[in-house]
C-alpha cells in the first residue's frame, strides 16, 4: 500500500513513532462509537477515516430504532471500507433477556452485520448462555467481541473475577476482549473517578494475557487514557469507544503527533532538541 495515502503532506519525514501497522489488522485497531449518524455524516467520516477505523459499533441498542434502510445502507457503506460492524452489546442482552439470542443471532446475519458483542453488563446472561452465545456465533461466520465489566460502578468485578472472564472467553472462541469504559472512562474497571488509569488493575489483566495482548481492546473514551495506553503499550494497542470526531487526533496520538506521545520520543529537552527542531 503507497505509504503517501497517509501522509496528506508528501512529505518525507517520519512520524516520530514508526511501526504503526495498517489495514486489515489484528493488533492496533480502533473501534469507534456510532450513536446515531446519518448517512451524509457517515460518508464524511469514512472519506477522512475510513483508513484508519477497524470496528464501527451501532452504540447500545440504537440500531434498533433506525429506519430499516438506513440501516443497510450504513452497515454496507461501512464494509466497502473493510471496517466490521456490529451492534452495540446492551441489544444482545435485550434479546437474551427476552430468550431470544438464536433469532437475535440469525437476523443480524441477515442484515449484514459482520460481528457481534456478547456482553453481560447490565444483564447478568450467566455464564453458560455466554459459552453458548460465543460459540453459536463463531458458527454462523460472526467475529465475535466480548465485553468484561459492569456498568454499575456499585456493582463491580473484581481483579480475578475479570481475569477467570478473558481466559474464558478466549478459550470459547472470542475474536477480541473488550475492557468495560463506558463513554465516561470514569468510575469502571480499570478507571478511576477521575479518569486515571489504576496501573495494578490494568497490570493484573495484562498479566492474564502475557504472550496475546493483542486479544484485548481497551475502552478509552478520553485522550489522557489513549496517551498512557499508547505510551505503556506502543502504538499498535487496541483501543474501542472512540468518538467519531476523535479519530484523526487518535491516529496522530499513535503516530507521535500529537504533545502526548511525541514527547515521549524525545531523549531530552534542552539545546539538543531544539537543534533537532530547527534541522541543525
Amino acid at each position: 500500500m503507497d505509504d503517501r495515502r497517509y501522509n496528506g503532506w508528501e512529505l518525507e519525514m517520519d512520524c516520530p513513532i514508526e511501526g504503526r501497522v495498517l489495514k486489515p489488522r489484528h493488533k492496533g485497531v480502533t473501534m469507534v462509537l456510532d450513536k446515531g449518524l446519518g448517512i451524509r455524516a457517515l460518508k464524511d467520516l469514512l472519506e477522512i477515516a475510513g483508513d484508519y477505523i477497524d470496528f464501527l459499533k451501532f452504540s447500545f441498542g440504537t440500531s434498533f430504532v433506525y429506519p430499516h434502510d438506513i440501516l443497510i445502507e450504513k452497515i454496507k457503506l461501512a464494509r466497502l471500507y473493510g471496517i466490521e460492524v456490529f451492534p452495540g452489546g446492551t441489544l444482545f442482552e435485550v434479546a437474551a433477556s427476552q430468550g431470544k439470542v438464536n433469532e437475535f443471532l440469525f437476523r443480524a446475519k441477515q442484515l449484514g452485520f459482520t460481528t457481534v458483542e456478547i456482553s453481560n453488563g447490565t444483564f447478568d446472561i450467566g455464564e453458560k448462555l455466554r459459552q453458548e452465545s460465543i460459540i453459536k456465533a463463531s458458527s454462523l461466520g460472526f467475529k465475535v467481541l466480548t465485553e468484561v465489566g459492569k456498568k454499575d460502578r456499585n456493582n463491580p468485578l473484581t481483579l480475578e473475577e475479570m481475569k477467570t472472564q478473558i481466559k474464558e472467553d478466549i478459550e470459547n472462541g472470542a475474536t477480541k476482549v473488550i475492557i468495560e469504559g463506558r463513554e465516561s472512562g470514569k468510575g469502571i474497571s480499570i478507571y478511576r473517578d477521575d479518569g486515571s488509569i489504576d496501573m495494578k488493575m490494568l497490570e493484573g489483566i495484562v498479566s492474564s494475557v502475557p504472550h496475546n495482548l493483542d486479544v484485548i481492546i481497551w475502552e478509552a473514551p478520553l485522550k489522557k487514557q489513549q496517551a498512557v495506553l499508547i505510551n505503556q503499550f506502543g502504538p499498535n494497542v487496541n483501543l474501542g469507544n472512540i468518538r467519531v470526531d476523535e479519530v484523526i487526533a487518535l491516529e496522530a496520538l499513535r503516530r507521535g503527533l500529537r504533545g502526548d506521545t511525541f514527547k515521549s520520543t524525545l531523549p531530552d529537552e534542552g539545546k539538543e532538541g531544539e537543534e533537532r527542531m530547527i534541522g541543525a
